[in-house]
């Protein structure tokens, strides 16, 4: 279910950002000619041969730097390569083979994982620069010469990463372990809801905002099935990320959202929503994965007899988007309805896996046109000829409609609206892609 993850990796100042840049058709990277310029991870989608997979570029890796932040960039390099499908090591063509890569080059045939070696710099295109035969001594096989200015061999060096992505069936396997990542700002009681559903103390669990560094991932089972929680570093507002290590945990949280079917959003019952809970709540939701808003510590609230209902509202008017979110209010500390967590856990799953039949979903058009008129303009009324549904996870409709600019926000919620009334989808966003069939009528 995951896409293959494609890591750049190698020394300061070969061309890594350049390269990553050039494969994924813009410039997200900064690219300047300092070395350690990149600090912080960058994630981008890229398409090739048919296939979708994610492409990270790395910090410049000085194997034996006692610099703090070049010891960061390593470690932050290191997550990459635990986490990647293909390595792309880097080099240089220019300052040719150094001991610098030949550590790195240990390092990698370390990790076991697949690498291609990229020679960067080879910026004459046709003949073969015999430079980079020096670099078979890295024992990484065949090196592929490149060069991130010019863009030449970048289609050599794609197919190559291709030929090591497992077959799309293969990520089917895992379908029955729901993926759970345990989000929020920090201290907001992650580490302990994680440790009390696993009944140990598997998670470092302090008072001290910032202590959980990595996404740590624990394997769970019972009688309403398999999980695996992914407990999150907190996220903090931008403004407050100053340690490099906090921007890198960020980074981790959004690809534990990114992996994982649900995302359990923790909110602090003390503090209420705050802004950057809405922030966190907005990445799982722009992700489309399913979401359970968790209200802990509620055993430390003075209640009466309104108190949850205030809260719900204010959590409801506060993360105005996410109206389709169960909200559930428990306690990390008491254990106070954590079991209720896995039926609402696997009821979302299935609502976001849900699958609704062509035929119930234009029976559902024909009623919500005749009961709403679609909206018109100048003379011209929007026809919606039919609806079928294309994805699942979230669930994603397509609209074919005689003209797209006539399908106005509103209506299309008026839609969404229906859908949900009639099939539940509770738990999960929705997707709507309005399609314009081209009609020439008036």
């Amino acid at each position: 279910m995951a896409k293959p993850l494609v890591a750049i990796v190698g020394r300061p100042n070969v061309g890594k950002s350049m390269l990553f840049n050039r494969l994924v058709g813009q410039r997200l990277s900064i690219v300047e000619d300092t070395p350690g310029v990149t600090r912080d991870r960058l994630y981008a989608e890229c398409e090739w041969g048919g296939r979708t997979f994610d492409l990270v570029d790395t910090g410049g890796i000085e194997p034996d730097s006692d610099n703090e932040i070049l010891h960061f960039m390593r470690r932050q390099a290191e997550i990459a390569i635990e986490n990647a499908t293909v390595i792309v090591f880097v080099c240089d063509v220019k300052t040719g083979m150094t001991a610098s890569d030949q550590e790195v080059s240990n390092m990698l045939l370390r990790s076991r994982k697949p690498v291609i070696l990229a020679v960067n710099k080879v910026d004459q295109s046709g003949r073969e620069n015999p430079d980079i035969y020096e670099f078979y001594n890295l024992g990484l096989g065949d090196p592929i010469g490149v060069s991130a200015v010019h863009g030449h061999g970048t289609g050599d060096l794609l197919d190559a990463c291709l030929s090591y992505f497992p077959q799309e069936e293969e990520t089917e396997e895992e379908d029955d372990v729901v993926k759970v990542a345990v989000i929020g700002k920090p201290n907001v009681g992650k580490s302990s809801l994680v440790n009390r559903i696993l009944g140990e103390e598997r998670v470092i669990v302090s008072n001290v905002a910032g202590t959980t560094r990595d996404a740590v991932d624990s394997y769970f089972e019972n009688e309403k099935g398999k999980f695996l929680f992914i407990d999150t570093a907190g996220m903090r507002r931008k403004s407050k990320v100053e340690e490099r290590i906090e921007k890198f945990s960020v980074l981790r949280a959004t690809m534990a959202i990114e992996r994982s079917d649900v995302c359990l959003i923790m909110i602090d019952a003390t503090e209420g929503v705050t802004e950057q809970d809405t922030k966190v709540a907005g990445m799982a939701h722009e992700a489309g994965k399913a979401c359970i808003i968790v209200v802990n510590k509620w055993d430390l609230v003075e209640k009466d007899d309104k108190t949850m209902d205030h809260m719900r509202e204010e959590v409801r008017r506060d993360l105005a988007y996410m109206t389709y979110a169960p909200i559930v209010f428990i306690s990390a500390l008491t254990g106070q309805r954590v079991t209720r967590m896995f039926e609402l856990i696997q009821y979302v799953w299935e609502q976001a896996s849900l699958r609704i039949t062509t035929g119930m979903l234009n029976s559902l058009l024909a009623d919500a046109t005749a009961r709403v008129q679609p909206p018109s303009d100048k003379g011209r009324r929007l026809k919606v000829y039919y609806m079928t549904q294309t994805g699942i996870r979230p669930p994603h409709f397509v609209c074919f409609c005689n003209d797209a600019k006539l399908f106005h926000f509103s209506y299309q919620r008026y839609l969404e609206n229906q859908i949900r009334n009639t099939f539940g989808l509770e738990g999960t966003p929705i997707r709507m892609t309005i399609r314009q069939k081209g009609d020439k009528e008036g």
